[in-house]
């Protein structure tokens, strides 16, 4: 391989790069874009919960766990039903996802230190949502019982007052704020890179054929391996420039905790772009037509990358046959690259369990991409 001859075909494919306005348009809007997107767009977060409440008592004791509610970042109290039909059209309507109610009874039994129920109303239309804000509420009652509990134990003199209760002191690590956006920003860094790769790349082989160019390139001395490593060197240059583009916008728009290696998140983004251009390079050629291409590069990349990777959706919750089928998705193993080395801070030891298996892939699809492209017009 003389790099001469690469060097030639890769200013053929810059060039190519710079005249094509919707190629240059995609490969700048795109990081920005879909950072933003995912960034602005995409919430797991549940606060401010808008809460319906029916106090059938009206007590000293069933206020102060409203105030419970009132005082959690996680709810919002902004409809006082007189009557339970109005609850439920709160509900209805949408002004509500959670109706509580509090029993006439409630602080005579606690007073007598029996069990009391109180009733959550939970709009589970959307179903993970239903289950977040159905946790957050047990966590307040939960908490008002054992206060309750606690004193009416002292009050009977069945507990030293100056005795502590059993407690938990909780520690969060690496999502001390438990945001959602400190793991999905770092997720986009895999799709920019495989739509990128991928996409681009697969247009590369394809739009020689119908152009009418591929004589051309068949006539000149070139060999299949130069024309493969030129024409993908300047997509890896503009795949690493996309991958700056987005961490600076994660680690200082968004403010996504960094606690890593800059050379070791490049260096593992280096690894996985050499496999989607591999792959993007592959399609283009088998294809031989541009919508073709285009379109096996959505279906084989985006789509995997984005349900099946575990950038929004747990791997561990999904079925065997579909976790089985993940283990050869490399966007999965990419994105847990990026989830240690931005929260974690992981070390080149601990990150081997999906550099390895990436590694893999990698070299697979590059040996397919090499031997796929012949110089004939056969």
């Amino acid at each position: 391989m003389k790099w001469c001859r690469v060097v030639a075909v890769a200013r053929k494919e810059f060039i190519q790069i710079m005249r094509d306005s919707r190629s240059l348009g995609i490969v700048l809007a795109m990081p920005v874009a879909l950072t933003l997107l995912f960034g602005y767009g995409v919430n797991l977060d549940q606060k401010h919960v808008p809460v319906c409440v029916l106090d059938q008592e009206g007590s000293q004791q069933s206020q102060a766990l409203l105030k419970r509610f009132q005082s959690n970042e996680y709810f919002n109290i902004g409809c006082v039903a007189r009557d339970y039909p109005e609850i439920v059209r709160a509900l209805d309507s949408g002004r509500a996802k959670l109706g509580f109610v509090i029993p006439s009874d409630f602080s005579e039994r606690l007073a007598k230190g029996g069990a009391v129920s109180v009733q959550a109303l939970v709009d589970a239309m959307d179903d993970n949502s239903a289950n977040v804000i159905f946790g957050y509420t047990e966590s307040v009652v939960r908490g008002f019982s054992s206060d309750v509990q606690l004193s009416w134990l002292r009050r009977t003199g069945q507990v030293n007052p100056a005795a502590a209760p059993l407690s938990i002191e909780s520690r969060i690590w690496y999502n001390e704020d438990l945001q959602s956006i400190a793991f999905i920003v770092p997720g986009v860094l895999a799709m920019v890179i495989a739509v990128i790769g991928v996409f681009l790349t697969s247009l590369t082989i394809a739009r020689e054929w119908e152009r009418g160019t591929m004589e051309q390139l068949i006539s000149t001395p070139v060999q299949a391996l130069e024309v493969m490593v030129g024409k993908l060197c300047p997509y890896f240059v503009v795949g690493m420039a996309a991958t700056a583009i987005c961490a600076a916008l994660a680690i200082l728009w968004f403010d996504v905790p960094f606690r890593g290696s800059l050379l070791t998140l490049f260096a593992c983004s280096a690894l996985f772009l050499i496999l989607v251009l591999s792959q993007g390079y592959f399609i283009s050629v088998v294809a031989k037509s541009q919508l073709a291409a285009s379109q096996a590069a959505l279906i084989s990349t985006f789509l995997p990358a984005f349900l099946l990777s575990g950038f929004l959706f747990s791997i561990e919750n999904m079925p065997r046959v579909i976790q089985v089928v993940t283990n050869v998705i490399p966007a999965k193993y990419y994105v847990s690259l990026l989830k240690d080395i931005f929260l974690k801070g992981s070390p080149m030891d601990l990150l081997l369990v999906h550099l390895i298996p990436l590694t893999v892939l990698s070299s697979l699809l590059v040996v397919l991409a090499t031997r796929s492209f012949r110089k004939s017009l056969a």
